[in-house]
């Protein structure tokens, strides 16, 4: 409750912010986004009824009924898990941030500004966690991959579809996939479903090329 009244008070002051409403469990936010079609979501990871993850599945939800309103988790955690739970179906329109940028409201209303213009922003602390996690491992994963893999891989971290990606680069959508697969063999990603691989690329693009503070902004 004081985290949701703060972070009232602060959307409320700032004139670029339209608050449409707070709510304090899932149902009731789901309810609002039907009646009032906000541009973005701002929710804890954890809210009743269960106090588990219904930040994601909030996020999952919206991805296929509304899928141009935006989402932003808060959290308490720096677990790259969360965000590959949350990215799970493209990154365009997702945000996951930790509570303790509550204090920046800069910081917060630029996410906010990001989400809603269709971008992505994931916290510092949690691509650090990332790039932490590859300590050790050698050089940049990256480096097996071609300058037109290393292209289109930026285009996949948006969130764009094949057919995005094919439109955006000016080539067929057939080479988009060829590459695709050849981007999934030479980083030696699990042989899971086709979302996850693109979540995980995402993350070992993002943890890899993007600046921590451009991504905490």
């Amino acid at each position: 409750m004081l985290v949701r009244e703060g972070v009232q008070r602060i959307l409320e002051a700032d004139p670029r912010i339209e608050l449409v409403g707070v709510y304090a469990d899932r149902e009731a936010l789901l309810a609002a986004v039907d009646r009032d079609r906000p541009d973005v979501v701002l929710t804890d990871l954890r809210m009743p009824p269960t106090q588990t993850n219904e930040g994601i599945a909030i996020a999952h939800r919206l991805r296929e009924t509304h899928p141009d309103v935006g989402v932003i988790v808060l959290s308490q955690y720096a677990d790259p898990g969360y965000v590959m739970a949350l990215l799970e179906g493209g990154s365009a329109r997702r945000g996951y941030l930790l509570k303790d940028r509550l204090s920046d409201r800069e910081r917060l209303i630029d996410a906010i500004q990001e989400v809603a213009d269709g971008g992505s922003v994931i916290d510092g602390d949690v691509v650090d966690a990332l790039v932490t996690a590859q300590v050790g491992k050698g050089p940049s994963r990256l480096g097996v991959l071609t300058p037109r893999e290393l292209e289109i891989l930026s285009e996949v971290a948006t969130g764009k579809s094949n057919a995005a990606i094919a439109r955006s680069l000016v080539i067929t959508k057939r080479s988009v996939e060829h590459h695709i697969g050849s981007i999934f063999s030479k980083l030696d990603l699990p042989d899971e479903s086709e979302v996850s691989r693109r979540v995980t690329a995402t993350l070992v693009f993002l943890s890899e090329t993007a600046d921590a503070s451009e991504l905490s902004t």
